[in-house]
C-alpha cells in the first residue's frame, strides 16, 4: 500500500463512491473481512435503536458516505433523519438510492439481513420505503469546521451518529477531539452519540487511490466524549480487521454514549 496518501480537498477529485462501496460493502460477495465488519456494525445499529433504546425525533448523520446501511435500524426510531457528508458526490450517490433512480446502488442484501434481526426478511421492501420516506435533507458538512453543517439551520437533535468517518477526515487527536465537541454540540441535553471506529487505522484504499486514517485507540474515543460532556453508555470492542489490501486496522469499537443533561 505505498504511494501518495490523499486527505482533506483530495477528496473531492480522488474519491469514487462506486469503487469504495464495491471494496467494502459488497455484502454478498466473497470479501469475508468486509462483510462481517458490515455485520458488526448491523447488529450494533439494531440492539441501538430497537424500543426501550436510543430514539427521539431528530437524528443527524455526520460522514454518511455514499451509504444507507447505518440508518436501517434508526428509521424505526426516529420520526426525521438527515445526513450529511463533506462530498457532493457522495450525497448524489445517496439521493439517487432514496429516489430509487436507475442505477442506485443495491442494498437490498443489507436490508433483509436487518429484516432478519428484527424477524422478518420478507419486510425488507417496506423497510426501503420508511427510510426513503424518514430521510428528510441531505445537508454538506465539515467536521474540521466549528460549524461542521455551515449555514444549515438544522435544530437541536436527539441523535447524532458518525460511523467510520472522523478517523478518515481528522488529521491528528487534537482535531478528532474537536470534531466530538462541535457534534456533540448539535445535541439536545441528555441526546446521544452514536459511534463506530476502525481503530488504529492507518489509511485505506478506494480505487487505485490511497486515503489517510487517522490511529485511535478506545481510550482516546471514550476520552474525547468525556471530555465533550457525554457519558458512555455503552461500547463494543471487535478484533475484526478489514481485508490487508483495502485497508490497514487493528479491530473496531462500536459506542453509545449520552450528553450531560445539564449541558
Amino acid at each position: 500500500m505505498e504511494g501518495k496518501v490523499y486527505t482533506g480537498e483530495d477528496y473531492k477529485t480522488k474519491f469514487n463512491p462506486r469503487d469504495y462501496l464495491k471494496t467494502y460493502y459488497a455484502f454478498d460477495s466473497g470479501t469475508v473481512a468486509e462483510n462481517e465488519i458490515l455485520k458488526f456494525l448491523l447488529n450494533n445499529l439494531f440492539e441501538t435503536f430497537s424500543p426501550g433504546g436510543v430514539g427521539g425525533d431528530i437524528l443527524i448523520e455526520v460522514g454518511t458516505g455514499p451509504t444507507i446501511y447505518q440508518l436501517l435500524s434508526a428509521c424505526e426510531a426516529f420520526r426525521e433523519i438527515i445526513v450529511s457528508d463533506y462530498l457532493e458526490l457522495n450525497l448524489r450517490e445517496v439521493d439517487k438510492w432514496l429516489k430509487k433512480e436507475p442505477g442506485a446502488y443495491d442494498w437490498s442484501p443489507a436490508v433483509q439481513y436487518v429484516c432478519e434481526l428484527e424477524g422478518d426478511r420478507s419486510k425488507w421492501q417496506e423497510k426501503e420505503a420508511r427510510l426513503q420516506r424518514t430521510v428528510t435533507r441531505l445537508l454538506t458538512c465539515d467536521v474540521n469546521q466549528p460549524r461542521p453543517l455551515g449555514s444549515a439551520q438544522v435544530p437541536a437533535v436527539d441523535c447524532v451518529l458518525t460511523l467510520l468517518a472522523l478517523e478518515c477526515a481528522c488529521r491528528d487527536v487534537d482535531a478528532y477531539r474537536a470534531a466530538i465537541r462541535s457534534l456533540v454540540g448539535l445535541l439536545k441535553p441528555g441526546g446521544h452519540v452514536v459511534t463506530s471506529v476502525a481503530l488504529h487505522l492507518q489509511n485505506y484504499m478506494v480505487g487505485h487511490s490511497k486515503f489517510f486514517g487517522l490511529p485511535l485507540e478506545k481510550e482516546t474515543v471514550e476520552k474525547a466524549l468525556q471530555e465533550a460532556g457525554c457519558q458512555v453508555l455503552k461500547s463494543q470492542y471487535s478484533p475484526i480487521n478489514y481485508s490487508e489490501a483495502y485497508c490497514i486496522n487493528e479491530g473496531l469499537y462500536f459506542v453509545v454514549a449520552s450528553k450531560d443533561p445539564g449541558a
